[in-house]
């Protein structure tokens, strides 16, 4: 026999994850922050204090384990729910079971964030009166997901990935467990296996456990006892994905994070955020059409050819794809992490919006207006108006184009960097001229 498969009765038969679940505090791999020595949440749950709480992370960093932590400590039996496939009637059940049994219940909902409003507010009063202890885990940020009544009875948890430390932890004790764990095989694999496996868990205990569960029916059996070599690794990690969850938290993060290293001028870190999203499954299309937003938000006038080139990226990627395409869309990303910065049209965009929504309706001044009818040039439309080309350098001097009540008004502020520099230096000298203008007629 060339494998090492776990022997068990199907009856009897319990996933890996499940069997290694902690049983105490002592157990629990990561989160130091909330459970670690001294710390707020360690302390009540040793106290037998109980509250109802969000716990909110991404997968496989403890959370349904912490939930059956302070039903132990705290002596209150254990329900649980899903939110993917429960409703109303099943909170209700819980909550008539809760009244009617002895003692605290803790109910634990898993992806609390797929119930709706609704099915929120059926757990405000039973939460509110202490009828039951609520205990919802979500990967999603409670402040969107959460109705604000639910969230203000709730106290949040947040929960981080397991650092490379805590993987290492958990592989030596599965290792090593004869009871739960894969110690009666005696499974060896070499520091390069290792290796493989933290970096495919990518930060995540159960998927840690799975390619060790996996990996024991693929080593092969020795003297000493079984051998996971590393010609099977490939097989057993498959190709796992890093963590991502498009559209949700991780996913705005890095793209937040993408877009603030643009920013600031990082085109080494603009590369390492391209490439974790494009490793992490992003449509590329998504992140291009945010980088066409950043040449004109971050960059405008200073460099205009930053929007050509990241149009041009686009159209590119449209028609080779990827991975191919993906070099164009780097290849925009460092152009506009390397170029000049500027917001000063995207603050006067927003500053002109402003102005229009605060002055409401304001009149066309009559030298602007259209004049294409007989009765529109009688009305005086069109009537004085100074046409740019026809005045020296191209520019009507003193001529003015805000309505009346506006006049002065500054929306756009060239920044002193790339081309606006001599933007601003132009119409600083404009402005000069047509100034000088008013105070001769003055």
């Amino acid at each position: 026999m060339t494998s090492a498969h776990i022997q068990t009765q199907a009856a009897d038969y319990r996933p890996l994850a499940e069997a290694m679940r902690p049983r105490n505090l002592e157990e629990f791999v990561g989160q130091s922050h909330l459970i670690g020595p001294g710390s707020a949440l360690r302390e009540a749950l040793v106290g037998g204090y109980v509250h109802s709480m969000v716990l909110w992370g991404p997968p496989g960093t403890g959370k349904t384990t912490l939930a059956r932590m302070v039903a132990h400590y705290c002596d209150a039996r254990f329900q649980v729910l899903s939110a993917v496939t429960a409703g109303v009637k099943d909170v209700r059940e819980v909550v008539a079971q809760a009244k009617a049994l002895p003692g605290k219940l803790v109910l634990f909902v898993d992806e609390v964030h797929r119930f709706n409003k609704a099915q929120q507010d059926g757990f405000l009063p039973h939460v509110e009166d202490g009828t039951l202890v609520l205990i919802g885990a979500t990967t999603e940020n409670p402040a969107f997901e959460l109705n604000n009544a639910l969230l203000s009875r709730l106290r949040v948890y947040v929960l981080k990935a397991l650092a490379r430390e805590d993987l290492q932890s958990l592989l030596e004790r599965v290792l090593s467990d004869c009871d739960r764990g894969l110690g009666r095989l005696n499974l060896t694999l070499s520091d390069y296996g290792r290796d493989c496996l933290l970096d495919a868990a990518d930060g995540d205990a159960r998927r840690l456990l799975n390619f060790l569960e996996i990996g024991s029916q693929f080593a092969t059996a020795t003297d000493d006892g079984h051998e996971l070599t590393d010609r099977v690794l490939p097989e057993v990690i498959g190709t796992p994905l890093r963590r991502f969850d498009k559209g949700g938290d991780l996913f705005y993060d890095q793209i937040s994070a993408l877009h603030k290293s643009m920013r600031g001028t990082d085109p080494d870190a603009v590369l390492y955020w391209f490439a974790r999203m494009i490793d992490g499954g992003c449509d590329p299309r998504y992140i291009i059409r945010r980088a066409i937003r950043m040449a004109s938000e971050d960059i405008g006038n200073a460099d205009p050819r930053a929007l050509s080139l990241t149009l041009d990226a686009a159209q590119t990627y449209e028609r080779l794809g990827s991975p191919e395409g993906e070099l164009a869309i780097a290849q925009a990303l460092v152009y506009l992490a390397c170029a000049p910065k500027s917001n000063a049209v995207y603050k006067g965009l927003n500053a002109a919006l402003q102005v229009a929504q605060e002055t409401g309706t304001q009149e066309v001044p009559l030298h602007l207006r259209n004049a294409p009818t007989r009765l529109a040039k009688e009305l005086g439309h069109g009537e004085k108006y100074r046409y740019a080309h026809d005045e020296p350098q191209g520019y009507a001097q003193g001529e003015t184009y805000l309505p009346d009540t506006l006049q002065g008004q500054r929306f756009y502020y060239p920044v002193d960097r790339g081309l606006e520099i001599k933007i601003r230096e132009k119409l600083e000298r404009l402005r000069g001229r047509s100034q000088q203008t008013n105070n001769d007629d003055d």
